[in-house]
């Protein structure tokens, strides 16, 4: 109850910084408090399918730069709060990887920039990137992309970081939620 930082509050993906991004996560409640702390996640298939053809075509050509600085570094967010724990590591990795791959289980696109690692796209100045990508990020979280999910205590959810982001709802102040989370490696993207 006396943590004020909500880990994973904003939109994003696990380790899209990473050269091999991580394949997926689970998530597991320990505890969970009485009301909120869900999780939404949202669909990256269904956004990259609701796309116009044209804007699939210019995605199609261009990667995205990813980058943890600014939320593991030295003087990232983390190391200025309650959880400066998380914050001011020295080894903070960037990849650039493909803002659609190919999903290599499925065959199928998906969108893969998010909110919180996405810093910029590949030739592009910051206030190009910035216009692309927050008009992708207000697209991927329409309603119609979005699950939400309701936590009990021993409830699991698994997830694949190549085709969704998810976000912690940070409801809950004052109230215990103690949750185990395990990250699987994963691969390049194409």
């Amino acid at each position: 109850p006396e943590q004020q930082t909500n880990i994973g509050g904003g939109w994003h993906t696990d380790h899209s910084y990473d050269a091999a991004p991580a394949m997926g996560s689970v998530l597991l409640a320990v505890e969970t408090p009485p009301t909120g702390g869900d999780t939404l996640f949202a669909d990256m298939y269904a956004a990259y399918d609701a796309l116009s053809d044209g804007l699939k075509a210019t995605l199609a050509t261009l990667k995205a730069h990813h980058a943890s600085e600014h939320v593991f570094g030295e003087s990232s967010v983390y190391a200025m709060t309650d959880r400066a724990d998380l914050g001011g590591h020295k080894d903070v990795p960037e990849a650039i990887h493909p803002m659609v791959i190919t999903h290599p289980g499925s065959g199928k696109k998906a969108l893969y920039v998010n909110p919180a690692f996405t810093t910029g796209i590949v030739g592009w100045t910051r206030e190009e990137s910035m216009a692309l990508l927050g008009y992708l990020y207000r697209h991927a979280v329409k309603p119609e992309f979005v699950h939400r999910f309701q936590w009990a205590k021993g409830s699991m959810a698994v997830w694949d970081n190549r085709a969704t982001w998810h976000q912690a709802m940070n409801d809950y102040p004052g109230q215990y939620r103690l949750m185990h989370r395990i990250t699987l490696d994963g691969g390049p993207l194409n």
